[in-house]
């Protein structure tokens, strides 16, 4: 398995659920295995839809538009460090 970032094409999309960290680093197959794992995580909009304004509510606001979500090749990320 390969290690890949996501990260949103715009740094101020609303969809993206890690307001905090530009991107996301994960262990997958390929690109699109790194996507599906991404939707399983987050498969939320964080602020609802309109139909239903509540946290947490309504389909993967990238699922829609594939082309937002940048999915890019990346070396292993650091270890955290120790609690």
């Amino acid at each position: 398995m390969a290690w890949y970032a996501l990260r949103p094409r715009d740094p101020a999309d609303p969809r993206w659920p890690l307001p905090d960290s530009p991107s996301i680093t994960l262990k997958a197959d390929d690109p699109q295995a790194a996507r599906d794992k991404f939707s399983a995580a987050y498969p939320s909009r964080p602020f609802g839809t309109p139909g239903s304004p509540v946290a947490d509510a309504g389909g993967s606001g990238f699922r829609d538009e594939p082309d937002a979500l940048l999915v890019e090749a990346a070396s292993e990320p650091p270890s955290p460090p120790p609690a």
